[in-house]
């Protein structure tokens, strides 16, 4: 039996062309408060365990392809939400995509952020 290092996830970080977008976009979704040294390079949300949503600009960046993989994904953030028909529409309001593809709308939702990276919201 393996023993367990007591790592804890400290933070997830997303490439993208403009970090100050994607804080944005996710402190309206998420309620989260911003890092106070997000910039221009890289910017965060902090949660209260201390997890920081992290984005960083990426020359070059191109957004992954979904559900094709032409351009992985390499990663997908999923967040539970109580009312998935109210969630999607607030989110498409912020500026969220929402890829034709869709393999359980009942259950939950596949969308992008301003970046192109999918995510899911799952009905809680």
């Amino acid at each position: 039996m393996a023993h367990a290092l007591g790592m804890k996830l400290s933070a997830i970080t997303l490439d993208c062309p403009d970090p100050l977008v994607l804080l944005a976009f996710y402190q309206e979704a998420t309620g989260l408060e911003p890092h106070p040294k997000s910039n221009a390079d890289f910017a965060g949300l902090n949660r209260q365990d201390g997890l920081l949503i992290g984005f960083q600009r990426v020359e070059g960046y191109r957004a992954p392809s979904w559900p094709e993989q032409s351009v992985p994904q390499q990663l997908h953030m999923c967040f539970e939400v109580a009312d998935l028909d109210g969630a999607e529409a607030r989110l498409l309001e912020l500026g969220a995509g929402k890829p034709g593809h869709q393999p359980n709308e009942e259950r939950w939702r596949v969308l992008t952020d301003p970046a192109g990276h999918p995510f899911c919201l799952v009905q809680r």
